[in-house]
């Protein structure tokens, strides 16, 4: 039975090959590989469903710097999708925790720079109000959040393409647990969307 949580949930969302790496072998920072799926309506609704909830974006300083640099750029684009300027209107307006042991200062509005661990920084947000604590594509903190068993909610995109190498979100040695499905479309291209809720 899954527990009914009254407080804050850390949800976390990435995109996977179907051989399950999150980055290509060469050159981790080239995703060129997730753009044909992660703009299909089943990725699109799938980020709107995670955000809408949410309140507060958990991200590693890499993912911030690519995020915040790119996304608020969207508002107002002519032809963009609805769905992607409501993600995008929503991350410039949400609180930004950014972790970082290298930024003084965050350089974008609504941001906090933290150099905790992640797993700390999730029980310090969890224990303030708000909704949904929504952990954004950042490979490094969703790992340690998965290797201190502070995952509410897992979300994921299955992109049909084999990487053929590349780092993986899950490594060996990750705590025991069963996972709920709590939802699941397909779609376009062949891209699947799962979310599963932590079982406690």
């Amino acid at each position: 039975m899954t527990e009914q949580t009254t407080g804050r949930r850390i949800v976390t969302n990435m995109s996977l090959s179907l051989d399950g790496h999150y980055a290509a072998p060469e050159n981790p920072l080239d995703m060129r590989w997730v753009m044909p799926y992660a703009q299909s309506d089943v990725a699109r609704d799938h980020l709107t469903s995670l955000w809408e909830p949410a309140t507060t974006a958990l991200l590693g300083r890499v993912n911030a710097e690519g995020f915040l640099g790119f996304w608020p750029t969207v508002i107002g684009m002519e032809g963009a999708d609805p769905r992607d300027e409501g993600f995008a209107k929503w991350l410039v307006d949400a609180d930004k925790v950014v972790l970082s042991s290298t930024l003084g200062e965050a350089p974008w509005e609504r941001s906090t720079v933290v150099d905790k661990p992640a797993a700390e920084v999730a029980d310090d947000l969890k224990a303030t109000e708000g909704g949904d604590i929504l952990v954004l594509s950042s490979a490094s903190v969703i790992k340690a959040l998965l290797a201190a068993d502070k995952v509410d909610r897992l979300a994921l995109n299955i992109f049909p393409v084999f990487l053929g190498g590349g780092p993986r979100l899950f490594d060996d040695g990750l705590p025991a647990g069963q996972w709920e499905l709590v939802s699941q479309s397909a779609g376009e291209h062949g891209t699947l969307a799962l979310v599963y809720d932590r079982v406690r």
